[in-house]
C-alpha cells in the first residue's frame, strides 16, 4: 500500500513584481485576499488534505513571511532560505530537498487559489497519484473560463492521463494550475542553480512520466492587482 503523502513544498521567494505597488513593502505571499493572506489560503488549503509538514522558501521580505508564518500552529512549517539567490521554481525546489526527504511531496504556488464545491482538489491529487507510473502530477485548469489567466496554455492531456507540451505558438487547453506532486526521482541530478521546474518536467515528459489531472472547480491565478479584484469579486459572489 503507498503510503500517504503529508509534506509539500510552497514557493514563497518571488519578487512579486507584477503584483506592485502592492509589494512594494509587502511580499506578495503576505497580499490578501478575501481578508486572508494568499499564503494562509494555501496552507489551510494543504492542512485540509491531510499536509502535516510544509517547507516555505524565502527570498524578497523574508522576514516578514517568517514572522507570520510563526503565528501558525499548523502546518510544521521549515523555511528553506534563498535571501542569498533567487532560485527560480526547478533550483528552490532543489535546495529543499533535504528537508522535504524522500517524498513524494506537493508543490504549490503562492498565488494560486481556486473555488472547489466539489471537495478538496489537492486530496484528489495525492489520490490519484502513482510513483510507479509518475515523476510528476500536475494540477490543470482549463485554459478558457480561468479567472487572472490570458495565455496560450501549456499542454495537452491524453485520454491516459500523460501529458505533452503542445507546439511553440500553438495554444493549449490546459493550464498548469500551480499545484503539483513531485518525487525525487523528478528532482534526479538537479543542481542548486537558478531553473525552472519546466527543465524536470520535460525529461519527464519525454519519458513519459508527467501526467495531469483537471482541477474540479474555478481556478483563480492571483497574479496581478487586476487580477486580485477579479478573484475578491468571484469570491463575494453568491455561489
Amino acid at each position: 500500500m503507498t503510503s500517504p503523502i503529508t509534506k509539500a513544498f510552497v514557493l514563497a521567494a518571488g519578487l512579486g513584481t507584477r503584483m506592485r505597488p502592492l509589494t512594494d513593502r509587502v511580499p506578495k505571499p503576505l497580499v490578501t485576499l478575501a481578508g486572508q493572506p494568499l499564503l494562509d489560503h494555501v496552507l489551510d488549503r494543504l492542512v485540509a488534505a491531510g499536509i502535516t509538514d510544509v517547507v516555505v522558501n524565502v527570498h524578497y521580505l523574508a522576514d516578514q513571511i517568517e514572522a507570520h508564518l510563526r503565528q501558525r500552529p499548523h502546518p510544521t512549517i521549515a523555511i528553506s532560505d534563498e535571501r542569498d539567490a533567487v532560485l527560480e521554481t526547478g533550483g528552490g525546489l532543489a535546495k529543499a530537498l533535504p528537508l522535504l526527504g524522500p517524498g513524494p511531496f506537493v508543490v504549490h504556488n503562492s498565488d494560486t487559489v481556486w473555488i472547489e464545491p466539489a471537495g478538496s482538489n489537492i486530496a484528489r491529487l495525492i489520490g490519484a497519484f502513482d510513483a510507479d507510473r509518475m515523476d510528476g502530477l500536475l494540477l490543470l485548469a482549463p485554459r478558457i473560463g480561468s479567472l487572472g489567466y490570458d495565455g496560450r496554455g501549456d499542454f495537452e492531456l491524453g485520454d491516459n492521463g500523460r501529458l505533452e507540451r503542445v507546439a511553440p505558438g500553438a495554444t493549449a487547453p490546459w493550464v498548469y494550475a500551480g499545484v503539483c506532486i513531485a518525487t525525487t526521482r523528478l528532482m534526479r541530478d538537479c543542481p542548486v542553480s537558478r531553473f525552472s521546474l519546466n527543465r524536470p518536467w520535460d525529461r519527464a515528459l519525454a519519458e513519459g512520466r508527467l501526467f495531469g489531472l483537471p482541477l474540479a472547480g474555478t481556478w483563480m491565478h492571483v497574479g496581478d492587482p487586476e487580477a486580485l479584484a477579479a478573484a475578491e469579486a468571484r469570491l463575494a459572489a453568491p455561489s
